[in-house]
């Protein structure tokens, strides 16, 4: 029997040692001080609470719009720097006075079946029409000494530059040609206008004289890739735009008095989309939207530190600026519509919380205050109008019991069952002949599928197919093969989504536009590349030709695109780039309630099948091991019979 050990003496020990420390440190907080009088013991002093008196802000003075930043005197000690106060949040008024001091902001956007230029202010002005007329009026532009706008329109049917006049609403013509013709900037003097224009296989830059319109064009690049969205600084010699002409879309400088080295990247991040560049006022910093990693940030760079990289701030996707740069305006896209938001351009906080939009921007600027006469004059009797709505859904079917819907039949549609959900079938007819008046071509007159009955067995890995409900549709995938379809990728916070482009019948400018950005090339994991087998495809060139934007024009009539499953690189039916949905706000489940009675969606449960593989239990079952007896070793072996086969002959 072995002795238990003596813990009892052992923690005895161990407490009177911490009993004498303490006792030492009293005595020693006692007679310290007199042993050392150098050393004085603090008091405890009881800080009493103090509630801060409300501070108010006064007006502050917007830098001005010409103030170099650099030359900006440093704040003195004992001075603090005021606050920098939004321009469309200064109250020196009435909203009116406000309103008319101020200025307001210029969109282009969708409205209905046409594009529309469009007033704005946070406070004092909601969505107001400009341009009504059954055309697309895009990418406005103010002069810089705030008395002009530039503009493309299509009101001739093909896209042109036009100038308008605040103060007296007159309308001038600058360009007249079938190509498409966007995205003008002015000149600080207000004499030249910078603009994008396709070439017949790609898009360029171009420079038009306002003193002398007549005369051609001076086309400012000439690459193979990509020059869009020309941006002219403030200062003069220098034009912001967005170029592919390194394989990806990044921001480039055009020195005008620099002939040898006149193009150099500013950007230069192989792994962003940089796009749409926008110059603050005095031309000292660069803003740009940056598209990384399903994230869409802005930018901004410093062009009196031009070494140092950009700095991103709030999120967004089409920066335009006040007119005292203190704010960055910027869109807000979302894989189904988008917003407008503001953010402080100095430290990026948000000064105009998240706005949603009836329609797609095609188009951003801030027209300054005062206002000019014709501008107060359309504003006085304001067209605020909501966005028409394109259909309406009629229930051509009697509502069966328990609250049902049915199916009706598609005319002149090829799919397997050629049905759709009673209430979206209208949305559909609608958005089919609204595909073939602006493609020229019926795109959706064949059909991969709409209606999947019940019946029919789901595809792998694939669940809460949409198709399923009668509320989705699937377009010909070999509309794709066939080089009619083009897509290109958009990831939104870890999801992938794609958009699709329709090629255009007429290949005159009257139809479409042209593409702007890389595409996304799904056949390329069928090459034998490794790479781009891995990655489910790889991104391509935009292709030349006019195209139509098939899934904005979807989302018009409610029909909304669906992310890719998780799966997409490896199983192609996980792409889903081909199918539109219109939910209604209603779950997957619900939506099969509007079809099927709940017993029809109740599977049964199957029998499990017995194995070997035993089963986890909270309690250890012991296992029971049988001893065998070990065999002895003998020096004489154990005699075994013998085995005598039993004579067949008979015997004596």
């Amino acid at each position: 029997m072995k002795p238990r050990p003596r813990t009892t003496p052992n923690v005895i020990r161990i407490v009177l040692i911490l009993l004498v420390g303490i006792g030492l440190l009293a005595v020693g907080w006692i007679y310290l001080p007199r042993l050392f009088p150098g050393m004085v013991r603090l008091p405890v002093i009881q800080l009493p609470q103090v509630r801060l008196p409300a501070i108010k802000i006064g007006k502050v003075q917007p830098v001005a719009a010409t103030q170099d930043l650099a030359t900006t005197p440093s704040p003195q000690a004992g001075n603090p720097t005021p606050a920098v106060i939004p321009i469309f949040l200064q109250n020196n008024g009435s909203p009116e006075e406000n309103l008319r001091a101020q200025g307001v902001l210029v969109l282009a956007m969708r409205d209905g079946q046409f594009i529309h230029l469009f007033a704005y202010h946070p406070l004092y002005l909601p969505l107001t029409r400009l341009t009504n007329d059954p055309w697309d009026d895009i990418t406005p532009s103010l002069s810089p000494d705030g008395t002009r706008l530039a503009y493309t329109s299509r009101r001739n049917g093909y896209w042109d530059l036009y100038i308008l006049e605040l103060a007296t609403g007159q309308i001038t013509r600058l360009t007249d040609t079938p190509e498409y013709e966007a995205s003008p900037t002015w000149s600080p003097d207000g004499l030249w206008i910078a603009y994008e224009r396709y070439n017949g296989v790609s898009l360029d830059i171009y420079i038009q004289s306002l003193s002398d319109p007549s005369s051609p064009p001076i086309q400012l690049t000439d690459d193979p890739g990509i020059d869009r969205s020309p941006a002219w600084s403030p200062r003069g010699r220098e034009i912001a735009f967005v170029s592919t002409r390194s394989g990806d879309e990044e921001i480039w400088l055009a020195r005008l008095d620099d002939v040898d080295h006149r193009f150099a990247s500013i950007s230069s991040n192989p792994l962003a989309q940089d796009r749409f560049p926008a110059w603050s006022p005095d031309g000292s910093q660069l803003a740009w939207a940056v598209e990384q990693g399903g994230e869409r940030r802005l930018a901004i760079w410093d062009s009196n530190t031009p070494a140092l990289k950009a700095r991103l701030t709030g999120d967004g996707d089409l920066p335009a600026w006040s007119p005292d740069g203190a704010v960055l305006f910027s869109e807000v896209r979302e894989p189904a519509g988008g917003g407008l938001s503001a953010y402080m351009s100095a430290n990026g906080r948000l000064s105009l919380p998240y706005t949603p939009l009836p329609g797609a921007l095609y188009g951003l600027t801030w027209v300054k205050g005062p206002l000019l006469p014709w501008f107060r004059d359309v504003l006085g009797s304001p067209d605020q109008a909501p966005v028409p709505t394109l259909w309406e859904p009629v229930l051509t079917r009697a509502i069966v019991p328990a609250g049902r819907v049915g199916l009706v039949k598609l005319t002149d549609v090829s799919a397997p069952q050629a049905m759709l959900h009673d209430a979206v079938d209208e949305a559909f007819n609608a958005l089919r002949q609204q595909v073939s008046t602006e493609a020229g071509w019926d795109a959706l007159s064949s059909l991969e599928n709409a209606y999947v009955p019940l019946t029919s067995p789901p595809t792998p890995s694939i669940q809460d197919d949409w198709l399923y409900t009668g509320r989705a549709f699937s377009i010909n995938p070999l509309i794709l093969n066939a080089g009619w379809i083009v897509l290109t990728r958009e990831d939104f916070l870890g999801q992938t989504y794609w958009r699709v482009y329709l090629k255009a019948r007429y290949q005159d400018g009257s139809m479409g536009m042209p593409l702007t950005g890389q595409t996304w090339d799904l056949n390329a994991r069928f090459s034998g590349d490794t790479q781009s087998y891995e990655q489910g495809g790889r991104p391509g060139p935009a292709l030349p030709g006019y195209w139509i934007d098939l899934t904005e024009l979807a989302g018009r009539y409610s029909w909304q695109r669906l992310p890719a499953w998780n799966n997409w690189r490896a199983f192609y039916p996980s792409i889903r780039f081909n199918q539109f949905v219109i939910t209604n706000g209603l779950a997957w489940r619900q939506a099969m309630d509007e079809l099927y009675p709940p017993e029809a969606l109740a599977t049964s449960t199957p029998r499990p099948s017995f194995t070997l593989t035993g089963t986890e239990t909270l309690e250890f079952t012991p296992r029971l091991v049988t001893e065998t007896p070990t065999p002895t070793l003998t020096l004489i072996p154990t005699r075994r019979p013998t085995w005598t086969p039993l004579s067949t002959q008979p015997g004596p």
